[in-house]
């Protein structure tokens, strides 16, 4: 049901951890936007939304219950397996729909969701923040002005620095909570690429490994069966990672991989992902008709991004032109707060947006088939398109 106060009545779905973080974000009373009702499965975090948001905001552990409530908009952030099922619900009432990455497990969970915004006319916004990170917008800026010639290339390197923590020692690491690595954790980057690419995936292959991790001794059950751990259960400074212990003893996803693909429009990209660097960052490298740009850095004090532009022998670290990144102020340099203004203005007035439902399908359709040539070998697989029906109508 929707509410006709001018103020956005906001409803969050998995209130802990991120939808703390974005219900934080989202919560201006008096600014035009307010959290009213809560979904959690922790009872203590519960007792902290209605610390944060006022002690009359409507709690429960049933995300029905919730749906019922008068709201305009609703956010899920809930690990990544229920995304389907409680997006689709969402859909079904008409409510704007704020929906963390990655959008589905499955190409047909992804489609099952377009599917049912399209019918009840919900809009229908996927959280990608890292198109909102301000060295990832000017690279598209960049790229967009010509700086380097029509792209032809995009290598993309990324350090997971912190990969035994965040997703080895909880349910990320099993395969029927995410698919895989190259999807959960992936699809942030496949996302970027196709945008800084202009095209999307048609054909992948993909090579990796349970390489690290799954050989570690003192694994043991997830805590707290399916929670994350807390910021200071993690032992962010332990290195090297084959110290690592406590570790989830049903690891079945793989801790390194490569995957190359061919999009529609002819570009070639490549992507590598490796969970136990001592480094954590991600590395774009563009290429195209008139020169190459890179970032070093993602938002941390000292970021830029150069372009080469002329022909020379040897490595010139300097480029031709070097663009400094100011630091941000917000959780993802800066990314986050820029995403849900930019959701909480679609929930008002709808219109255009840097994120697309289309492009979120889209790289969790190219993280499912590469993870499938991943375990058949690294046979060559076709990425299916929407159907013409769903691109015509989220095209509009």
């Amino acid at each position: 049901m929707k509410n006709k106060n001018p103020e956005l009545q906001i409803g969050i779905i998995g209130s802990g951890g991120r939808g703390q973080l974005l219900g934080s974000l989202a919560h201006r009373p008096g600014r035009g936007s307010r959290v009213v009702a809560c979904c959690d499965v922790s009872a203590s975090t519960l007792a902290r939304n209605r610390a944060d948001y006022g002690g009359g905001t409507f709690t429960t552990g049933d995300y029905q219950a919730l749906l019922d409530r008068k709201l305009d908009a609703v956010i899920i952030a809930t690990p990544d397996f229920l995304h389907e099922e409680q997006a689709v619900a969402v859909m079904r009432r008409g409510l704007t729909l704020y929906l963390e990455k990655p959008m589905a497990l499955t190409i047909a969970g992804c489609d099952r969701i377009l599917r049912a915004a399209a019918k009840s006319r919900a809009r229908l916004y996927v959280g990608h923040n890292m198109r909102h990170m301000p060295f990832v917008r000017k690279m598209k800026s960049l790229i967009d002005a010509g700086a380097i010639g029509e792209v032809k290339a995009c290598w993309v390197r990324h350090f997971v620095g912190h990969g035994g923590d965040f997703y080895f020692r909880d349910w990320h690491a099993e395969r029927r909570y995410t698919t895989g690595m190259l999807l959960q954790k992936a699809a942030h980057d496949l996302d970027i690429i196709h945008w800084l690419c202009g095209g999307y995936s048609r054909k992948v292959n993909a090579l990796g490994a349970l390489s690290l991790y799954g050989n570690l001794p003192g694994r043991k059950p997830a805590p707290q069966g399916l929670s994350r751990l807390r910021p200071g259960e993690m032992q962010l400074t332990a290195f090297p990672p084959t110290r690592a212990r406590g570790l989830n003893h049903r690891i079945d996803v793989e801790d390194l991989s490569t995957v190359q693909m061919q999009l529609d429009n002819g570009v070639l990209a490549t992507y590598a992902q490796c969970h136990y660097t001592p480094d954590y960052w991600r590395n774009y490298m563009v290429i195209g008709t008139e020169g190459r740009m890179e970032n070093f850095g993602n938002g941390e004090p000292g970021t830029c991004v150069r372009v080469w532009n002329r022909r020379k022998q040897g490595y010139d670290e300097r480029g031709d032109r070097t663009y400094r990144i100011p630091v941000s102020q917000g959780a993802h340099g800066g990314a986050d707060p820029r995403i849900m203004g930019e959701f909480l203005g679609f929930a008002r007035n709808g219109g255009k947006t840097d994120t697309s439902p289309l492009a979120a399908r889209e790289s969790i359709a190219t993280g499912c088939m590469a993870t499938e040539s991943l375990r058949a070998g690294g046979a060559l697989r076709a990425v299916p398109k929407v159907s013409p029906a769903l691109a015509q109508h989220f095209s509009a």
